[in-house]
């Protein structure tokens, strides 16, 4: 007997943004989750007063005023923003790559002298596909290199590239990386948003605003008893894996997952930033992650006598683990493109987010995504 107008199936932003609307409008709905927790992967715990990002580093950025602004009311957020750095055998460079960053790889001081590095390399790169009877960039390493050069891609790009993937850059596609950031501005942040922040208080308290009045169940495994929970609603919303809905029939889609090794540590400020990547290939891991400077600034990074780190191992996705990031090579596109013929016959099921959906979101586009369905 149908006790809800919907059920969604995972508690992440697409659910827990869906779930706020349709609550709006009236409608019962109910959200389950696997893990002992709200909020997907955007949950947080508190550790030594830090609120400690559980599933990787994630900031809010978008150039939607209407997104920012509904966000903003369910809960006020905080003017962090992003400028990681990169470590290569011990240098620090700049990201994205910028001014700042050409005077540390050359110790050039104009934007005409950094450009004509660039020019210079990525000319060597043309002339080496040429000579090598290539037209057009045949893998990611010819790609990277004819956006930047070689100086970047060898420290900066390479090694981190093939611990994310796996994989050697030349023998991933070139599409991965059609283009790449270049500023010749003296310019850290990371992101072109006009807007972008952290939840003052952590990414719990957006979640439980958006669930505010809607009944949840966490614990809950929908596969385990199906027929039970499709019997509960007239419709479903799924945000899990989208080969899995259907039983795997035609194989199952790839994913890379991460590993977290997370650090207590007895001192107030351990790299003095929120992100630092590792970018040589003989570092394990791919960057350390200080959870306090995403909501911590200045002096109140010592009010807090200690700090919490994450170091971020990525591998490839097995039964059992976490998938994280969607393959999108040409045999995992195709695969999901069957499943998502299977998708679009299904009449009373709306299929939502990274996994859902086999595509690797940032947070706004998930919270747009779903605002626009709510626009009459």
């Amino acid at each position: 007997m149908e006790k809800y107008d919907y059920l969604i199936v995972g508690s992440g932003l697409f659910g827990a943004t869906f779930a706020y609307f349709m609550r709006k409008q009236g409608k019962r709905c109910l959200v389950i989750d696997k893990r002992p927790h709200l909020g997907g992967n955007v949950y947080c715990e508190s550790i030594e007063g830090i609120n400690v990002h559980k599933y990787g580093a994630h900031i809010f950025h978008t150039s939607n005023k209407e997104v920012w602004e509904f966000v903003n009311s369910i809960v006020e957020f905080n003017r962090y923003t992003n400028s990681p750095v990169a470590n290569y055998k011990g240098k620090l460079y700049n990201l994205p790559f910028n001014m700042n960053t050409f005077y540390q790889m050359w110790g050039v001081t104009t934007p005409e002298q950094a450009q004509a590095v660039i020019d210079r390399q990525r000319a060597d790169a043309v002339a080496r596909m040429q000579a090598d009877g290539a037209a057009e960039p045949r893998n990611l390493e010819e790609q990277a290199q004819l956006l930047i050069g070689h100086d970047i891609y060898e420290k900066l790009i390479k090694g981190y590239t093939e611990k994310q993937w796996g994989r050697k850059c030349a023998d991933l596609p070139a599409f991965i990386i059609k283009r790449l950031p270049v500023r010749m501005v003296f310019d850290n942040n990371y992101f072109n948003d006009l807007y972008q922040g952290i939840p003052i208080g952590g990414y719990n308290k957006l979640i439980a605003g958006l669930l505010s009045g809607v009944e949840t169940k966490t614990g809950v495994d929908f596969f385990a008893d199906r027929r039970h929970w499709e019997g509960m609603a007239g419709k479903i919303v799924f945000t899990g894996k989208i080969d899995e809905f259907f039983n795997y029939q035609f194989g199952k889609l790839n994913y890379r997952t991460v590993r977290f090794e997370e650090q207590t540590i007895d001192k107030p400020n351990f790299q003095g930033n929120a992100v630092v990547n590792y970018t040589e290939s003989s570092v394990p891991y791919t960057r350390i992650i200080e959870h306090k400077h995403f909501e911590m600034f200045g002096r109140d990074v010592y009010d807090c006598p200690k700090t919490v780190i994450s170091k971020e191992y990525s591998t490839e996705w097995e039964d059992g683990m976490e998938p994280y990031y969607p393959v999108n090579d040409r045999a995992n596109s195709e695969l999901y493109a069957k499943y998502k013929d299977l998708a679009d016959q299904e009449e009373n099921v709306i299929f939502g987010g990274r996994l859902a959906e086999y595509k690797y979101y940032d947070m706004a586009p998930i919270i747009e995504k779903v605002m626009n369905k709510f626009k009459f």
